[in-house]
Parts: structure tokens; sequence; C-alpha cells
């Protein structure tokens, strides 16, 4: 009795400390996964109040939260629009992959921390934060501008890329062999592959036959097939994750939307809950020894990527200014970066990848927000003061009316 009242305790106190650190954070008009990440250093080994009775529920709890975010982001995409994607805008997650995993490969080697570190690492510094960046956006009123799309299929391309990487990721650290691990890949990509010929052409049956009027048996269904594939994944040493990522691809239309109304508070809970528990795992005194290079690595994939989505933005023949946009709006890293740190916590992988991983997500998951505002009108300030006159392409005018020109801004809102 008395370890189940400390377990309720210890586990009430953290969803509440979850929920006043959300508020916070939506008061102050940024994401909270640093203010959850902190909060999971105060509580863990060498924090400030270590938990006991609770942490092996946590666990339980933020693989979940992993398997519904990863649920959530296949429910945004229909098979369709990725078949699209990928024939259209492949390039642009080729310069994407190079530009911005290479540094954190070449960091993991220059530190001495071997290959598999290096593929981690890669993965780390690779992947944008749609969740972020998607807030992002519709904070500052974007969705409509004409490179959104430009950065949506970014974002699209590099999730989808995860169904390739996370089983690669996953069997490097069980240590199985060639043979293994291409036996791994070939599973994964079969699947993968299989799931979205499937969803292509069977979606509105599958849709069909789990679409109910009933908000609970909706819920009951989705959750429970999500679950039972990730597991069947899990097991198959695919990955949980892709699992429920292919899941919701295969979801669409009425159904699709209806199981993220219904989801979306659960993937936030238990979302908290995972990004709490990857903190609980890493030693607060661990950081401070790697912070310089989780700070210089920052500062180059944060460049990386506003090169990135300038370079797509461009090809898209989207202006100047919007190419700026794309380019600072896709800075941010978060929840994938986690998780794939998670996966190499857990595996032993190397002591100084966690914290690592840790500093380099709380630094660009503060700075991504500010640099989707600021880029474009730095680069604006700093075109004009090279060239001593207003920056090319733009007619001087009043300071006062750069309000009213900045709503008929061709980039603005997309017309037709």
């Amino acid at each position: 009795m008395h370890s189940s009242a400390v377990f309720l305790i210890e586990f009430g106190a953290i969803i509440l400390g979850l929920g006043l650190l959300g508020r916070l954070a939506a008061r102050l008009r940024f994401s909270p996964i640093p203010l959850y990440l902190l909060a999971g250093l105060a509580f863990g080994e060498g924090g400030l109040l270590p938990l006991g009775a609770s942490e092996e529920f946590v666990a339980i709890g933020a693989e979940i939260g992993v398997i519904l975010l990863l649920l959530m982001l296949g429910l945004e995409y229909t098979a369709s629009d990725l078949v699209s994607n990928l024939r259209t805008q492949y390039p642009a997650g080729l310069v994407d992959m190079a530009l911005n995993a290479l540094p954190g490969a070449a960091t993991a080697l220059l530190l001495g921390w071997g290959p598999i570190a290096a593929v981690v690492l890669a993965g780390i510094t690779w992947i944008s934060s749609s969740g972020v960046i998607a807030k992002v956006l519709g904070d500052l009123g974007r969705i409509g501008n004409r490179e959104t799309p430009v950065i949506l299929s970014i974002l699209v391309l590099e999730d989808l890329s995860m169904a390739v990487y996370l089983p690669v990721v996953t069997a490097l650290l069980a240590g199985t062999g060639f043979a293994a691990g291409s036996l791994t890949l070939g599973i994964a990509l079969g699947v993968a592959g299989l799931v979205l010929l499937v969803a292509v052409r069977f979606g509105r049956h599958i849709s069909r036959f789990v679409s109910t009027d009933d908000p609970e048996k909706l819920l009951l269904v989705v959750l429970g097939l999500t679950l039972l594939v990730a597991g069947v994944a899990q097991q198959l040493q695919v990955s949980a994750a892709v699992g429920a990522f292919l899941v919701g691809i295969a979801l669409s239309g009425e159904v699709a939307e209806g199981a993220h109304h219904l989801l979306a508070p659960l993937r936030d809970l238990f979302a908290a809950v995972f990004f709490v528990f990857f903190g609980l795992h890493t030693d607060p005194a661990s950081i401070p020894p790697v912070l310089l290079p989780a700070l210089a690595l920052a500062v180059v994939t944060a460049l990386t990527k506003i090169a990135t989505g300038y370079w797509a933005a461009r090809r898209a023949g989207v202006s100047v200014k919007g190419r700026w946009r794309a380019g600072g709006t896709l800075v941010a890293r978060g929840e994938f970066s986690i998780v794939i740190a998670g996966l190499a916590v857990t595996a032993g992988i190397d002591s100084d990848l966690g914290p690592l991983a840790t500093a380099y997500v709380l630094i660009l998951v503060v700075l991504g927000p500010l640099t989707a505002r600021c880029t474009e009108p730095l680069a604006r300030r700093l075109t004009a003061l090279r060239s001593g006159s207003t920056a090319p392409g733009e007619e001087p005018r009043p300071v006062a009316a750069d309000a009213t020109a900045a709503v008929a801004d061709e980039d603005t809102v997309a017309r037709s």
C-alpha cells in the first residue's frame, strides 16, 4: 500500500507539473519541449528530486508517447501525398540529408565515438521538428504562404525517411551482423512498401472498416490497432514507431480527422511523459562538458537548415523573402531527435551522446521559433547594409508604411 501511495503521489506530481509547464510555455508562446526536458533533468538521477516508485510506469508511458507521436504524424499525410512528394521533391530531401546529417556524423567521429554513434548523431541533426514547426507556422499566420508547401514537403520526406532510418539504427544498436541487419532493413522496406501500396489502393476500404460514429469505439479501435501493429513491428525488429507511422498513413478522410481529434490530448500527455523520461536518464552534471560541442553543432546545423530551405524554395520559384522564411522555419529540432537519442541511450552506445543530444535539442527548440521570425528581416537588413541602400527588388518606402506593405507582400498569402 505504501509503495502504491508513493507511486500515485509521484506520478500525480509529474502530470500536474507538466500541465503547469505547458501553461507557462503557452503564455511565453514557445514550445514546451525544453521545459519538459528540464523537468526530466530535475527529477532524474543527479537531479533535485530523483524518482523511485513511478519510474517504471513512466518508461511505459514514454514508449506509448513515441507511438502516438508517430501515429499522429502519419495521420497528417495520405499515401498519395507521400508518393507525390517523393516524385517532385526528392532532390530537396537529398540536399537536406547531405547538409544536415553530415555535420552530426562528422562531430561523432571527431569526438571519437565510433561509426554507430556517427549514424545516430547524423539522424539527430538531420530531422527537423514537425510539431514545433507546425505550431510556429500557425502562430505566425504563414499557413497560406507560398513557401509553406516547400517546408511541408521537406518535413514529409524527413518523416518518410524514418521508415528506413529507424530500422537501420535499431539493427546497429542491437549489434546484429551484416546479414541480420540487411534482413531487418529488407523487412522494414517491404512492410513500408506494402503498407503504402495497400493505403493507396485500399485506403478508403480500411478507413470505412475502422469508421464509426461513436467516438469511444473509434478511439478504442484506432488506439488498439496502432499498439498492435507497433508491437508486431517491434517484434520484427522494424521499430514500433515506424509501425505506428504507417498505421497513420493507412487511415484517411473522416476517420483520420476523427482519430486526430480524439487522440490529440492522449498524444500531448504521453509525449510530455516521453520527454520527461528522456531527461530522467540524463545526469545534469554530464551536460556542461558537452555544452560547447552541442552549441557549435547547433550553430552549424542551424545554418545548414537555413541553406536547405533557401535552396528548396528557390527551386520551387519562391521569391527571396520566402526563401529566407523557409530556411529559418526549418531550424527547430525536437521529438524525432530525442526519439533517436533515446534508442542510443537505452542501448548504452555512449555515455556522452544523451547529454549532447539533450543540450542540442534544448538550444535549437528555443532558437527555432526565433529564426523563423527573424531570418528574413535580418537577411533583408544585411543585404541593405551591404549594398548601401534598400535590398534588391524593394522600393524605398517610409517606415510607417511597413505594416501595410507587409500585408500586401506577394508571399504573405498564396493567391490563385
